[in-house]
């Protein structure tokens, strides 16, 4: 998320100067330092490792949620085996549907009166799945700006990828939260 956020900036701080300086605002010398991009080379290595972290950490978690709702209830309430908590976030195609499965599975099981409505869950995977299709058009948008209107629909698809992921993020966190006491109520 604070990768998509420092992209947003530098997408929006592109189409300005790009604006300003077909406009004759903006100087040659503006131009080139926003060629040299210091604010997408920040955001590439710092929050991939980021990510990284976090993406372990959520599948431990998970992992353990996992075991724990198994423990809590019958395993045949998962409709994946345990392998797929993991697998189920890089296989190919199955990872359009399984890990909200494992998610929404994990969340009947520790809710402690059944059957627990999945909204949260069906809104955060909705918003999930929307980033990850609006990301490829976003990186299209980047790589062809030949043009202001180009500069300014990849600021604008730029902008919609980080709502999105900012919405998945904060629902994701609310999930997480609302499993993690279930279970702990039962622990």
């Amino acid at each position: 998320m604070a990768r998509e956020i420092l992209v947003l900036a530098s997408n929006w701080r592109d189409y300005f100067v790009v604006r300003d300086y077909l406009a004759g605002a903006a100087t040659d010398t503006d131009v080139e330092a926003v060629d040299s991009d210091a604010l997408a080379v920040l955001a590439s290595w710092p929050t991939i490792l980021v990510w990284i972290a976090c993406g372990v950490a959520f599948l431990v978690w998970l992992w353990r949620a996992r075991i724990n709702a198994e423990l809590n209830n019958d395993a045949a309430v998962q409709r994946r085996s345990r392998g797929w908590v993991v697998g189920a976030w890089i296989a190919p195609v199955v990872n359009l549907w399984y890990p909200y499965q494992i998610v929404s599975d994990i969340w009947r099981a520790s809710s402690p009166r059944p059957p627990a409505p999945v909204a949260l869950i069906n809104a955060w995977w909705a918003a999930f799945v929307a980033a990850g299709l609006v990301k490829p058009i976003q990186w299209r948008l980047a790589e062809q700006e030949s043009s202001l209107p180009d500069v300014l629909g990849n600021a604008n698809m730029s902008t919609l990828l980080t709502g999105l992921d900012v919405v998945a993020g904060t629902l994701l966190i609310l999930v997480i939260r609302r499993i993690t006491a279930w279970q702990n109520q039962v622990a």
